[in-house]
């Protein structure tokens, strides 16, 4: 598992890779888990959560055995909708909500297909269920964008300085649309997540003159 760390005003924030969008973040004592899954790490050998942040109700996103393991009797979830009828006490919120979670600013912002769908005029993840979330830590705003195209509500994202934007088809974006989304809002840092089989050397080469976008692609196993 590939480990960052990126510093903030206010201390470092350690991200840990897992894999798909199962991620961790280490922040002033506090272990925050997002999407976590079983497939993706041995939740068993992983620090128990004070925070846990799921997208959206797929499988590979919420996995109720994976989180039964982090969660203590203090842990704080935070979901959508359908996340809250499946786990009793999670703090809901829905496009456009913000709350003060255990002293973090998180704000949920859409995340949903506008090419890609099941069956015509069904697409994958539809709009308004599913969440991406802008977390606070610090001075430093950071993106988890779910599972989404680059929507145009991503056009008014402000002061980024770190997206996880998923690539991977059918369900998630092209490397043209990662791109593209990040264009928009010009995060000082990206980080493609989710990306399945996608290569990773085509967004690569689609930023390589956006000097001020600082592309890290690392393993997400």
């Amino acid at each position: 598992m590939e480990f960052d760390t990126i510093t903030t005003a206010e201390g470092d924030l350690g991200i840990r890779f897992l894999g798909h969008s199962s991620l961790i973040f280490f922040w002033a004592g506090k272990t925050i888990h997002v999407d976590p899954v079983s497939g993706e790490a041995d939740y068993t050998k992983l620090p128990k959560a004070e925070l846990i942040l799921i997208t959206h109700e797929h499988y590979d996103h919420l996995d109720l055995k994976a989180v039964d393991i982090i969660r203590t009797a203090e842990t704080k979830i935070v979901g959508n909708g359908e996340v809250g009828q499946q786990i009793p006490g999670t703090i809901v919120l829905k496009n456009g909500d913000t709350r003060m979670v255990d002293g973090l600013k998180i704000e949920a912002v859409p995340a949903y297909n506008l090419q890609h769908m099941s069956t015509p005029g069904n697409p994958f993840h539809p709009k308004g269920i599913g969440n991406g979330y802008i977390v606070t830590f610090g001075d430093l705003r950071l993106y988890i964008a779910g599972d989404t195209e680059n929507i145009p509500e991503m056009r008014r994202l402000r002061n980024i300085d770190i997206a996880f934007l998923p690539m991977n088809l059918p369900y998630t974006m092209t490397p043209e649309m990662v791109a593209d989304a990040a264009r928009m809002f010009r995060p000082k840092i990206l980080y493609p997540y989710h990306q399945g089989e996608t290569d990773t050397a085509k967004l690569l080469a689609l930023m390589k003159d956006e000097k001020d976008i600082d592309v890290r692609i690392r393993t997400m196993k």
